[in-house]
């Protein structure tokens, strides 16, 4: 063999660079061999960026700092396939960042990170294309975008990939856009379901879970539910709920199942194919506290449907339920009372909780959980309403103590539902007096003072139901309770409003709370609502009516008009006519105001002067007034020549009305101690100047109703004379004749002018240095005095008689007659005629309402 020849190397062309092996340990020199034009140091650049960014969130804000992620953005689009990849693969990881995210949003790079996802490009592009976008769909901005470029369609293309990692990234990137209205309904014209369907046979759990959570979201929409229905997507439901390996996904899928139940097509395939059952076996039977929570929540959504409730019943879910209610978890026997709640609007089912489930829904009433107590509470509620058997068995559970107890509940939605219970339940006596005795109008107050409008409505409901008595009603006034419910008429919200005028109508059914409710300003507040056509309500208005009928001084003042049934109190009083909206003062106001030349007030009062003693200043102002009364009669019977009898019975009667008249205040101190200390005191008054005794007395007296004898001695005598009389119009005639003799006689129609009764009253204004006129006082009167006295004698003798103002001092009396002639026909019920009483020209005159005669006597 010959000898082998070395062959030589040919040397390198001078024009062509050697090859140079770079190796860098620092990220800033890396960063910068990102502006290359080679795709070998692009790649290997690419690369070590990936593997330093994959080691933790520092490296990522680093990156961040050397100014890495515009350079990369360029490289999603390079042309070599490596540089795409590895640059994608950056993306991927650095996308977790959120100041990257910022920074990804600004560069708009979001078109060039989908366009990663076609077909053709690889498994490994695909991967961290999907995961940067599942990492950027967390912001709503992003979210958007994906959405507006079209990255929801191969998204849901690349569910079907073979890669796992794939699929787990475009399947949250779905869940998280879904969350979207306008994705949701994309999501249903892609058909996606079917691809996310599948994916409840990986065997990856974070697969299937975040595929049952994009299910659970998009099954919010009916449509969806149809699909879903139709693609046998509730038999995968149900294959996932019975595999107990699958423990950790029956929450989602439950879920899912929950939104499904709410179709009344999906209830009745259930049914038919037996799910119903399981799903109530799985209730009941299932070991994880969450799971049957959830499970029986499914049952709660399906509930609410009318139809739903039908299948439900049918199946016996009410026996289920009795069960749940007695679970460990608090979270169950919550969920459990809120099915029983939907299932409370079937009489069916209502009637079955009558005889089991009332018992066990009050004993949740006193769990110290506020989710199970709101959810008790509205069980109740629901059960009670309209039913006063259930209303009976709550209260035989002893629910009444523990809904009272709820009433001071942190919940508003508690206290609300247990006001309704007890607004049920006071329908019936026997159990409205079993409430009273627990206090109620007490605990009441609490909730009437909630911000809350729905709690305000509950209990002020409330209140109307149980102010039916009048010790409810004083129990309430003491307590303090009716402040805040003529608060609650202020309220904007309609509900309330209502409810709180309903309660004050029921309250003001007695003078002594209406008189409270006045105090409060609730007739000024009811009045300011009736006016405005938006606030006002039935309840506003018959509220009203009620306070101005236990206010019959003011209803008159207002309206000018006061019907049959107005009977005239003692108390009342004719301070003329008001606007609505006017305050009308009090008695005791008009009565600590300085004498006027106004119009005075005309005072009705029938108490015994025996009731209110008169005081020093009383027996100085009664001699004052009887005293100038007959010097004043006596001087002028001398000028005049004239002394009838009439104007003697005039001195005489008043005189002895003047004698016996109360002054307006008495002492407020109790009259303890006579002797040597009321000496002492009287020994100082002498001392002390007239006008400080008149200071100290208006300081230190309170004030009462002045006493009219002379009025109290004119019902004596028509209770002799006239109440005896069988006939109704004879019964009036004498009335009208008493009433026209004792106010100064007829009068002349051509003389009206000159009856001075105006002097006659100013005098006696004088004489009692006040503006209150007590009506016995008066001897010479008008048309409204006649007709103030007439209707005031007539209520207390039965004579049924109208008060009615005219104009210009008029006023009139309106009594019903049937014609005699009539009498003792059978079967016939005429209508009675309508007369107005003459008191002024021919007293005791009936003149026909609509008549000639009547005209001129209301008018001028």
């Amino acid at each position: 063999m010959g000898k082998k020849v070395k062959k030589e190397v040919e040397p390198p062309p001078k024009d062509v660079f050697d090859p140079l092996t770079i190796e860098s340990k620092k990220a800033a020199t890396v960063v910068l061999m990102l502006n290359s034009t080679e795709e070998e140091i692009l790649a290997k650049a690419c690369e070590a960026i990936y593997k330093f960014a994959l080691k933790g969130e520092e490296n990522k804000a680093t990156l961040l700092e050397l100014g890495a992620v515009e350079p990369l953005t360029k490289l999603l689009t390079h042309e070599d396939k490596i540089v795409r990849r590895n640059a994608t693969m950056v993306f991927g990881i650095l996308a977790s960042n959120n100041d990257v995210k910022k920074l990804l949003r600004e560069l708009d790079v979001l078109n060039s990170v989908i366009a990663q996802l076609a077909p053709e490009e690889e498994v490994v592009i695909h991967e961290f294309a999907s995961l940067c976008l599942a990492n950027m769909s967390v912001e709503y901005t992003s979210k958007v975008q994906i959405f507006e470029y079209g990255g929801l369609e191969p998204l849901i293309r690349l569910l079907g990939s073979p890669d796992p990692d794939v699929k787990k990234n475009s399947i949250e990137c779905i869940y998280n856009l879904v969350q979207d209205f306008q994705c949701r309904l994309a999501i249903q014209e892609l058909n996606a379901i079917p691809p996310i369907l599948d994916l409840l046979k990986s065997e990856y759990p974070i697969i299937q879970l975040l595929a049952l959570k994009t299910l659970g979201t998009i099954t919010n929409d009916k449509e969806s539910r149809i699909m879903l229905r139709e693609c046998q997507g509730l038999e995968q439901l149900f294959k996932v709920l019975e595999t107990k390996e699958f423990s950790d996904l029956h929450i989602e899928a439950l879920a899912v199942l929950a939104n499904c139940l709410e179709d009344v097509d999906t209830m009745q395939q259930l049914q038919q194919a037996g799910g119903l059952k399981k799903l109530m076996a799985f209730a009941e039977n299932t070991m994880f506290p969450d799971i049957q929570k959830n499970a029986t929540k499914a049952l709660a959504r399906a509930a609410y449907d009318p139809e739903n409730r039908k299948v439900l019943h049918e199946q016996e879910v009410e026996k289920c339920l009795i069960t749940l209610l007695g679970a460990e978890n608090d979270g169950t026997k919550a969920a459990a009372a809120e099915v029983i709640s939907a299932m409370s609007e079937s009489l069916a089912s209502k009637e079955f909780f009558n005889t089991q489930g009332i018992p066990q829904i009050v004993q949740l009433l006193r769990s110290e959980n506020d989710d199970v107590k709101e959810a008790a509470s509205l069980a109740l509620a629901n059960l009670t309403t309209g039913n006063q058997a259930n209303a009976n068995a709550a209260a035989e559970a002893e629910a009444i103590e523990a809904l009272i107890s709820t009433l001071s509940c942190k919940r508003d939605k508690a206290v609300a539902n247990a006001a309704t219970v007890l607004t049920n339940m006071a329908t019936q006596e026997s159990l409205r007096l079993m409430i009273q005795s627990q206090d109620i109008m007490r605990a009441i107050i609490q909730p009437l003072s909630s911000s809350n409008p729905l709690v305000q409505s509950k209990a002020a409901l409330t209140v109307a139901a149980m102010a039916c008595d009048v010790e409810a009603r004083t129990e309430l006034k003491n307590a303090g309770g009716l402040e805040p419910l003529v608060e609650l008429l202020h309220s904007n919200n309609d509900e309330v409003r209502r409810h709180a005028s309903w309660a004050v109508m029921v309250c003001a059914s007695d003078e002594p709370t209406c008189v409270e409710l006045c105090k409060l300003g609730a007739l000024e507040i009811l009045e300011e609502i009736n006016l405005s056509i938006r606030r006002k309500n039935n309840f506003s208005e018959a509220a009203y009516n009620r306070l101005l009928n236990n206010n019959l001084s003011l209803k008159y003042c207002q309206n000018g008009y006061l019907s049959s049934n107005d009977m005239i109190p003692d108390g009342f009083y004719d301070a003329g006519r008001i606007n609505p909206g006017t305050k009308l003062l009090t008695l005791k106001e008009f009565a600590l105001q300085e004498p006027t030349d106004r119009r005075a007030i005309i005072l009705i009062n029938s108490i015994p002067s025996s009731v209110c003693p008169p005081s020093t200043t009383e027996d100085k102002l009664s001699d004052s007034v009887s005293g100038r009364s007959s010097s004043s009669h006596r001087r002028g019977k001398a000028s005049t020549g004239l002394g009838s009898p009439t104007e003697e019975k005039l001195e005489s009667t008043s005189q002895t009305a003047a004698s016996s008249s109360k002054s307006f205040i008495k002492d407020r101190t109790s009259r303890k101690g006579k002797g040597k200390k009321e000496e002492e005191k009287n020994k100082e008054e002498e001392e002390t100047p007239t006008s400080s005794k008149v200071a100290e007395s208006n300081a230190d007296k309170e004030w009462c109703l002045p006493s009219d004898q002379e009025f109290c001695n004119y019902i004596t005598e028509v209770t002799k004379t006239i109440l005896p009389l069988t006939n109704l119009k004879e019964q009036i005639e004498t009335l009208a004749k008493f009433v026209a003799a004792n106010m100064g006689g007829p009068v002349s129609r051509e003389l009206l002018h000159e009856f001075k009764w105006e002097h006659h009253i100013s005098e006696i204004e004088f004489q009692l240095k006040s503006n209150i006129v007590p009506i016995g006082y008066i001897k010479k009167g008008t048309f409204y005095h006649r007709a103030l006295l007439f209707k005031a004698l007539a209520d207390k003798i039965g004579i049924g008689a109208t008060l009615v103002r005219g104009e210009y001092n008029r006023a009139w009396n309106d009594v019903k007659l049937v014609d005699e002639s009539y009498k003792g026909i059978t079967g016939l019920l005429p209508r009675p005629e309508e007369f107005i009483v003459d008191l002024m020209y021919e007293p005791g005159a009936l003149l026909k309402t609509n008549s000639r005669e009547a005209e001129l006597y209301r008018f001028i």
